[in-house]
């Protein structure tokens, strides 16, 4: 008899972000198991969509929204109202696909308006539900700028989000800052297990050489490049390495910024770079397609991850600095909690005091300096995620808990 797992999600792809490539990771390492995965998105995913679809030979139930257009933004949703609505939409569908595949167990993930509608079908055709949390939806919010910390909206999500984790059968998370949080709510420190972030080492190479055309096309011949490729979000402190440039120029006049993305803050740190005077320093490529990423990755001699402190970068660890270890890419890192708990400093990659300019511009300084230490770093840090943080040893977390949550013979399964 093989296991079978319906997993509840917030979007999935062909989306790319970090969510989706942890999910599609994460069942990769579970179908390894011989177990059977079952996918439904929530209506945040995308707007008209199939009531199913294949992607890349991964199959995906579709939950349609009621309202036209992209739910990606669900922080900023303007009502209670809204958010039950939601709720109600995903649990419909998940009734649906619970009773036509018959899964063992349900395993909702980030954010709780996924976790409430399992929890409800759950119980009603009493299936074990686990609950996946890979950030406090509270913090997401504050960092859209839709409520402040201590807000009435902000206590009322918390309260969904510690409700949820109370009833739930199992509580996995992402890393120790929110393992800490989650026990200090009053959940039982058995109940939660951490599933760290990891890589997929096979789908990551060693950092090649720069592409000349697209180096000159982008004017950085001759330059030395610090670099972030992703979204543009407030709390990845794009403006902090800005913000450093103007004193780092005056010692390396060759340096350069290349921006690999957009979002949010994509006009914010245009109209900075002008402010300062360093708008022909940086260079914003926009989007660009995933199967090109590493291209762009090639053409950065220093990567810049510059996070400002706040409960979600303290909290929650992301992925970009363990893909760069993976590709054997050097990089400075700011030392907000998220970093602190995957980069050794001095011997993976290199931390600096979070908000403070100075100290990024020390760092970077200090990082081009020790050219001669960049080989042993990059091979200590590809051989940090190859034997600690690879996706096999962070599945290999989740048959323990399940089975501790399963009925028979369901549990047996996992012997």
């Amino acid at each position: 008899m093989s296991l079978k797992v319906l997993h509840v999600l917030d979007h999935s792809i062909p989306l790319h972000s970090g969510y989706t490539f942890r999910t599609l990771s994460l069942l990769r390492e579970q179908r390894k198991l011989g177990w059977q995965t079952v996918h439904v998105t929530s209506p945040k995913h995308t707007t008209p969509s199939a009531p199913e679809e294949t992607v890349d030979g991964w199959h995906f139930y579709r939950t349609p929204a009621a309202a036209p257009g992209p739910l990606d933004k669900l922080p900023a949703l303007g009502s209670v109202a809204q958010m039950l609505a939601l709720m109600k939409q995903l649990e419909r569908r998940l009734l649906e696909v619970a009773q036509r595949e018959k899964p063992d167990l349900l395993h909702a993930h980030s954010p709780v308006l996924d976790a409430i509608p399992a929890l409800r079908v759950g119980r009603q055709l009493g299936i074990p539900v686990v609950y996946e949390v890979r950030a406090f939806w509270e913090d997401a919010a504050v960092d859209h700028g839709t409520t402040t910390e201590g807000s009435p909206r902000y206590r009322l999500t918390r309260r969904l989000e510690t409700h949820a984790l109370k009833r739930a059968d199992h509580v996995f998370t992402i890393c120790e800052g929110l393992r800490s949080d989650i026990v200090a709510r009053g959940i039982a420190s058995a109940k939660v297990t951490v599933i760290p972030n990891a890589v997929d080492i096979d789908g990551f190479e060693l950092g090649g050489q720069a592409d000349p055309a697209l180096k000159a096309k982008l004017g950085l011949d001759g330059a030395t490049v610090l670099g972030f490729i992703g979204s543009f979000y407030a709390y990845e402190g794009l403006d902090l390495l800005l913000a450093a440039m103007p004193a780092l120029l005056q010692q390396r006049p060759d340096l350069r910024v290349l921006l690999v993305g957009g979002g949010p803050q994509d006009a914010a740190l245009k109209a900075q770079a002008a402010a300062l005077g360093i708008a022909d320093k940086v260079v914003f490529t926009g989007r660009v397609p995933h199967a090109e990423v590493n291209r762009y990755y090639d053409l950065v001699d220093l990567l810049a991850y510059p996070r400002h402190s706040m409960r979600l970068t303290e909290l929650v660890t992301p992925l970009k600095p363990l893909e760069a270890m993976a590709q054997g890419r050097l990089f400075v890192a700011s030392d907000v909690g998220g970093h602190k708990e995957l980069v050794r400093d001095g011997e993976t990659g290199f931390l600096f005091k979070a908000g403070s300019a100075e100290a990024l511009a020390t760092a970077v300084q200090q990082t081009l300096a020790r050219q001669a230490d960049w080989p042993r770093i990059r091979q200590q840090a590809r051989q940090f995620v190859e034997t600690e943080r690879n996706w096999r040893n962070s599945v290999a977390r989740y048959p323990a808990a399940y089975r501790s949550v399963l009925r028979e013979p369901a549990r047996a399964a996992l012997v």
